[in-house]
């Protein structure tokens, strides 16, 4: 049986440029679909696929999500003292247990390569699952939930994958893929932003990843790449040489809220589906529209 996954990485140093000014002072992590921030939205995702413990990756100025995931005395007894019942189980349940968050320092923007690197002592010599927070997968059962279930079968590791045009393959890491069972299948290249013709697909790396703790010693001997910076692509290319991987072409739908538009599509997708706000949205909508 391959090793049980008991901790997530979450990289939420980046500096969030494309929504300044909103940005300015707030984390772009903290920019909320609906009424939970993107960043609650990934957590929620791995405690659902059975993630006990948290590693946030941070930087300068993001002290608020630390705040998020702690308590709030003082708002706790006021909504206590008003009766908001429901509001305070709402807050309790999103709280991770005592001990379950880790927080450590990326103290320059060197890239994903290294924004993971920086968790190394947290995760320790144990597999683990990385989550980019910016990326909302939208899925029941969960995107890491349905990569845990191939992960159980197989070993090794994973990657979630997705389809888009093959106009757009020049914008995301790439994977060959061989050997389909279902929606799963090995890996057999891997490849950061290729021209359209040097493609080995048009399945793209979509930001949800199981890695064992080999990645490491792969991220450390990393020369910069695309971008100047540190890629995790880079590493996991090395690290095929040596152990399998697999990806998975997960059921649901990926709204990238690094995005403006990503973001904006999050926002309804997700609204029009609340039944406390979905049908009063959807007239909303429907009047904006007309």
């Amino acid at each position: 049986m391959p090793r049980p996954i008991k901790k997530a990485v979450f990289p939420v140093a980046g500096l969030g440029t494309r929504f300044l000014p909103a940005t300015k002072a707030m984390p772009k992590e903290m920019l909320t679909v609906v009424d939970r921030p993107v960043i609650q939205l990934a957590v929620d995702e791995a405690r659902d696929a059975g993630i006990e413990h948290f590693v946030f990756v941070t930087g300068r100025n993001k002290s608020v999500i630390e705040d998020h995931f702690d308590k709030q005395y003082e708002l706790e007894d006021t909504l206590r003292a008003r009766g908001k019942s429901e509001a305070l189980a709402e807050l309790e349940k999103d709280l991770p247990g005592a001990g379950q968050t880790s927080f450590t320092r990326q103290q320059e923007p060197k890239g994903l390569g290294h924004a993971v690197w920086c968790a190394r002592d947290i995760v320790g010599d144990e597999p683990f699952a990385l989550l980019l927070p910016d990326m909302v997968m939208h899925a029941r059962p969960g995107c890491l939930k349905q990569m845990m279930d191939v992960y159980n079968q197989r070993g090794g590791n994973g990657i979630a994958v997705e389809e888009v045009p093959w106009e757009h393959v020049h914008r995301y890491g790439v994977v060959g893929a061989k050997d389909w069972k279902d929606n799963a299948f090995t890996i057999d290249g891997m490849v950061e932003k290729p021209p359209r013709d040097k493609a080995p697909s048009n399945l793209i790396i979509s930001g949800r990843y199981i890695l064992q703790p080999e990645i490491f010693g792969e991220i450390e001997k990393q020369k910069p790449g695309a971008g100047g910076e540190i890629q995790i692509t880079d590493a996991m290319i090395r690290l095929m040489a040596a152990q399998d991987f697999w990806g998975v072409k997960y059921k649901g739908t990926t709204y990238d809220c690094g995005d403006k538009v990503g973001f904006l599509s999050a926002n309804v997708a997700l609204a029009l589906e609340r039944p406390d706000i979905g049908p009063d949205f959807r007239a909303a909508l429907k009047k904006i529209l007309s």
